[in-house]
């Protein structure tokens, strides 16, 4: 430990850093020449396939391009074929190492970070990363033909620079602590992806084209609308860096697509493959058994974990004049009974959403700090008073509480907002009934989950329909902004910085495509984002997040949902093996998949018994 902190000292001593990582409050619990992360095993074998399934709702796949708005690309394809600059820990926040780069500099004014990218990084055919395809790669993710979700990302790049064969730049609009691990991020894909007769397509006419990226797989067998198989490269030129060693060890990753959850389940109790993450208590706790679990082939366990909670949350398009009021928001929140549910759908076993940034230090609790309320103070008049005051908390039916008694405040504040019952509906001075649009895939059994919901709305007079579609017309509804109320489940963050503008951003609210799909609007919210982004220190970060929360939770834009403090999932112990070690901060969400596809490893050979 001595010695760690004496290197760490001899580099963050200087007025900037170049270092093998960058880390953004300048802690790292590797120290420079590590020979591979903890929760690996670097003798793990190699070998053996891994089958699972899509990691989404998509019922088939359109393309092969994951960096562009229309079509579907096969689940993973992202993360197996493309790399970054740097690669984050799973044991670590706020930090990441080199991979394509060998070594950042990042001077003490924060305003660039300068990459140095290793002479052996290859792309899939056998040519050199060099900085032009650096720069080629944030330049097209920045355009009109990449996701928009990029250009908001990327907003506070204000360049990227070639400043030779190996060495690129990005400079910085304004000191941004995370700026660093943003740009040293994003995918680097070869200009020749694409390339016909001398010349790259149009980024967006990038669809089946084979991708040519530097990971440790690459495309191989494919049934279109069935399965993607993905193919370790034997060649791969990053299997022996430290930030790669015991990991990637299938030979093949077969990705399998059914029509819904059902199949799904079904699927894995015939043994059609090997690992899936199970997000439905009912599937869980009754409806996975059978031979497989029987005979101790299949085996369950709750994985647990320190990552944020995420905010499954019904969201609210405030596009809509009748969603535009605050107090029409609080009532719809009033009337779901989430109590009732976790005890007689969930079986107990999800704990409440309470704001954006629960179980990680942005999470706000009780009365602002003075902190907290100097950076909320300049936008008063147009918060909520109950902003300064205790964070909002979701109304509960269970002790004191009832939801006769919350259906009685519910009522309260649709009167004030103009909705009074009359002629058989919740009608406002117009005459126009208040109605709720709940739009789901239709293998998400979103009939149960709302059901009470529904009953509860309809004693306040309001009607509510469920709308089932399949997958791609609702991504396609979702995308476009055509809906009134739907569930998302986003990803939480021990960091949140520019990526929160795309999601509450003001200016996201009107880009087709982009995370704000509430079409929220708030000068205040704007505000905080740029103070969490411009932060020069852990307390100043803190603070403007943690208003962050208080503000949207306060504005009850979105309906707080449910959420797990571990992961469910049940995989074959007869084929599959894992390393000792379960890292603290495995991706989240989807990508919480990787952990699996990149450090497990295939038994050789498998058991056929216990």
């Amino acid at each position: 430990m001595r010695a760690l902190l004496l290197i760490l000292l001899l580099f963050l001593g200087r007025p900037g850093w170049a270092a093998p990582g960058y880390a953004v409050w300048g802690t790292f619990k590797y120290a420079p020449g590590f020979m591979h992360f903890e929760y690996v095993n670097p003798d793990a074998p190699k070998g053996g396939e891994l089958r699972m399934i899509a990691g989404s709702r998509i019922s088939t796949f359109d393309k092969y391009n994951p960096y562009t708005l229309k079509g579907n690309a096969p689940s993973f394809l992202g993360d197996l074929l493309f790399e970054s600059l740097l690669a984050s820990p799973m044991d670590e926040i706020g930090v990441a190492y080199g991979l394509l780069a060998e070594d950042v500099e990042v001077p003490a004014d924060l305003l660039s970070a300068t990459f140095r990218i290793r002479p052996e990084a290859r792309f899939h055919n056998g040519d050199a990363v060099r900085a032009a395809d650096v720069k080629y790669s944030f330049e097209t993710l920045v355009s009109q033909y990449a996701h928009p979700s990029y250009s908001t990302l990327l907003a506070d790049v204000a360049g990227c620079d070639v400043v030779d064969e190996r060495t690129v730049r990005f400079r910085f609009k304004k000191k941004d602590r995370q700026m660093p691990l943003v740009v040293g991020g994003i995918p680097i894909f070869s200009p020749k992806w694409g390339m016909e007769n001398g010349k790259t397509k149009q980024f967006d006419q990038i669809t089946t084209d084979t991708p040519i990226g530097t990971g440790a797989y690459k495309i191989g067998p494919v049934r279109f609308g069935k399965d993607v198989t993905y193919v370790r490269d034997p060649n791969y030129w990053g299997r022996n860096l430290a930030v790669r060693r015991g990991m990637n060890n299938f030979d093949r990753i077969t990705i399998k697509i059914y029509r819904d959850s059902t199949a799904q389940l079904e699927a894995l109790k015939a043994g059609e493959f090997d690992l899936m993450q199970f997000f439905s208590a009912g599937d869980w706790t009754r409806r996975l058994n059978g031979k497989r679990i029987d005979s101790g082939e299949l085996v369950k366990m709750n994985f647990q974990h320190k990552l944020p909670h995420g905010y499954y949350s019904y969201v609210l398009n405030l596009r809509l004049p009748k969603f535009q009021d605050r107090r029409v928001r609080m009532a719809l929140e009033l009337a779901m009974d989430y109590e009732w549910m976790n005890v007689h759908l969930f079986r107990g076993s999800y704990v409440r959403v309470k704001g954006v940034f629960g179980n990680t230090d942005c999470e706000a609790n009780g009365l602002p700090s003075p902190a907290e309320v100097a950076l909320m103070e300049p936008f008063r008049a147009s918060l909520p008073a109950e902003v300064f005051g205790p964070m909002a908390l979701p109304p509960r039916t269970d002790g004191n509480n009832s939801l006769r008694g919350n259906l009685r405040k519910a009522q309260a504040l649709l009167a004030e907002a103009g909705w009074n019952y009359r002629d058989g509906a919740l009608r406002n001075a117009k005459g126009e009934a208040l109605t709720v649009e709940f739009l789901d895939s239709s293998e998400a059994r979103g009939a149960t989950t709302t059901a009470a919901w529904k009953r509860a709305l309809a004693q306040l007079g309001i009607e509510f329909t469920l709308r089932e579609v399949d997958f791609a017309l609702w991504q396609q509804r979702l995308e476009s902004n055509n809906f009134e109320v739907l569930g998302i489940s986003f990803p939480g963050t021990h960091f949140p910085g520019s990526d929160y503008a795309d999601l509450f951003g003001s200016k996201a609210a009107d880009t087709p495509g982009s995370g704000n799909y509430g079409g929220i609007k708030n000068p205040a919210i704007d505000a905080l984002i740029a103070k969490l982004t411009a932060a020069e220190n852990r307390d100043d970060f803190l603070a403007a997040c943690r208003s962050l929360d208080r503000v949207i939770a306060h504005g009850h834009y979105l309906i707080p949902a449910w959420t797990s403090a571990s992961r469910r999932i049940a995989f074959s112990d007869w084929k599959l093996e894992r390393p000792k070690v379960v890292p603290a901060y495995p991706p989240e969400g989807v990508p919480y998949m990787d952990w699996f596809m990149t450090t497990w490893w295939a038994r050789m050979p498998p058991k056929t018994s216990k």
